[in-house]
């Protein structure tokens, strides 16, 4: 191969590569259907009373979101069976973005606040 071929090549190449592994920004808003996803999810960690230990798993494995959207989506073939398609390939669409986890924290904070005031140290219902 001569060199003049081969800049070109490497050139074409660099640009095809450059955004391969580029992220979404972080400040990009959440559409109406992935708010509402992350509504559904934090209404039920809060309704079953796990908001202390999902945000703790959630701060934990955080970084790892992407490696669980991966999984969604490896996992889909089975995971349809039980669950909702479209819903589940959204939540794998959501898990890939890196400000989906700190925004369903706060969600799950924010429902789980009015739960958590208290009188006299028993839980307001």
């Amino acid at each position: 191969m001569r060199t003049t071929d081969f800049l070109p090549r490497l050139q074409k190449l660099r640009a095809t590569l450059r955004h391969a592994f580029a992220l979404k920004p972080e400040g990009e808003p959440l559409t109406a259907e992935e708010q509402t996803l992350l509504e559904k999810v934090a209404a039920a960690v809060v309704n079953r009373q796990m908001a202390g230990p999902a945000v703790l798993f959630l701060e934990s494995a955080g970084p790892m979101n992407f490696l669980g959207s991966q999984a969604l989506h490896f996992l889909k073939p089975i995971l349809d069976l039980a669950c909702d398609a479209p819903e589940l390939e959204q939540a794998a669409r959501l898990l890939e973005r890196r400000d989906a986890i700190p925004r369903l924290i706060e969600l799950i904070e924010a429902k789980s606040a009015p739960a958590k005031s208290t009188l006299d140290g028993a839980p307001v219902r």
